[in-house]
């Protein structure tokens, strides 16, 4: 396809979106705008971008697709400017918000002026972040959500499908109520979750001085979501109010049922209680990526001697497999210690332990 993309937001999701739409559409042209001009600067080193736009309206007056990679909040007050702008006859909108619903409301504006926005979330993420942290890889075999609405046409969405197409996603349409509710029961509400584990935690350090210390294994791993930006999951909290009180409401009424279980020593209904969780659990699929994106880990039983650690990233960078992080969760008496190296996707943990169990004789296993 030829024409201009326009992408406001250069950080991980519009920095990535950026190279597959060049990659599967070389001939046409990125245009990118940052409100942080350092981003902007490296997107234009990096090639993430052909050019800089002068301005949020420059660059969109000039686009045949535009795509707002902003906060949901920035996205709102964009999409204010946008239908208020001279833009192309057929110009194309779409955002990639985590909610939609306010973002769908919003667009009223834009249709009401015969400016075509369907709403967009790419199921994609990394521990890493900035527009540094991009590759075309991002979104291969993620789900991406596309909230397409009446006042669109057939052909308008296929448009939009046949631009992001290099993503290599899987494309599911969705209304915009059923995008929150769903992304707020397996995204939203589970990230509430994990910071009152941690913020329980943290109450009870005072206490229990080695309480930190005890938290490195398992606790540290399932509260793993709890690191995400604060001012994004304030902003979630508020955008994807009235989904998020529901669940909490009755989530407080499961934990009340087992509090009285516990209280009362129902030994059958609790073990029924986690047997009906670990069934459910052990039948979500392993291999695609979900509404909070997969940890990709490999842990190794390694001997408790200096230059362990540079002997395997040694292997690994001969082999130029990127790691995210690193590290050691225990030592043991026998002189053994278990070594996490995590990595961008499922294809680079496969080739990370199939380099290691050639080069190693170390115990390797996924969990």
């Amino acid at each position: 396809m030829r024409g201009n993309v326009f992408i406001a937001g250069l950080g991980l999701i519009g920095g990535s979106l950026a190279l597959t739409i060049k990659k599967q559409h070389p001939n046409s042209v990125i245009y990118g705008f940052d409100v942080v001009t350092e981003e902007m600067d490296k997107a234009s080193f990096l090639k993430v971008i052909d050019k800089r736009a002068e301005s949020f309206q420059k660059g969109a007056e000039i686009a045949d697709l535009i795509i707002l990679a902003t906060p949901v909040l920035e996205t709102e007050r964009l999409m204010e400017q946008l239908a208020n702008m001279s833009l192309k006859e057929h110009v194309l909108i779409t955002d990639t918000g985590s909610t939609k619903k306010s973002i769908v409301k919003k667009a009223l504006q834009l249709a009401e002026k015969g400016i075509a926005f369907i709403g967009g979330h790419p199921m994609a993420g990394s521990h890493k972040s900035g527009v540094t942290a991009a590759k075309d890889q991002l979104f291969e075999n993620a789900f991406y959500i596309l909230t397409p609405t009446s006042h669109q046409s057939a052909h308008q969405l296929k448009l939009v499908k046949d631009w992001l197409s290099g993503t290599k996603a899987r494309f599911i349409e969705l209304t915009a109520e059923d995008h929150d509710e769903m992304t707020g029961i397996l995204s939203h509400f589970p990230h509430i979750i994990a910071s009152s584990l941690v913020e329980q935690a943290k109450d009870y350090q005072s206490t229990f001085p080695l309480l930190s210390r005890l938290a490195a294994g398992g606790f540290r791993d399932i509260t793993r979501i709890a690191s995400a930006d604060p001012n994004m999951w304030a902003s979630i909290c508020v955008l994807n109010k009235d989904v998020l009180l529901k669940l909490l409401r009755q989530w407080q009424v499961k934990m009340n049922q087992v509090t009285e279980l516990i209280e009362e020593e129902k030994f059958e209904k609790l073990f029924s209680f986690f047997q009906e969780a670990k069934i459910f659990r052990d039948e979500l699929p392993s291999h695609s990526t979900g509404a909070i994106h997969s940890f990709y880990d490999l842990f190794i039983d390694v001997p408790d001697y200096p230059g362990v650690i540079s002997e395997i990233t040694g292997y690994l960078a001969e082999e130029n497999i990127s790691i995210t992080n690193i590290r050691i969760l225990e030592t043991r008496e026998d002189i053994y210690g278990v070594l996490r190296i995590s990595f961008q996707n499922e294809q680079d943990r496969g080739l990370a332990k199939e380099c290691l169990e050639k080069r190693t004789t170390y115990d390797l296993f996924i969990q």
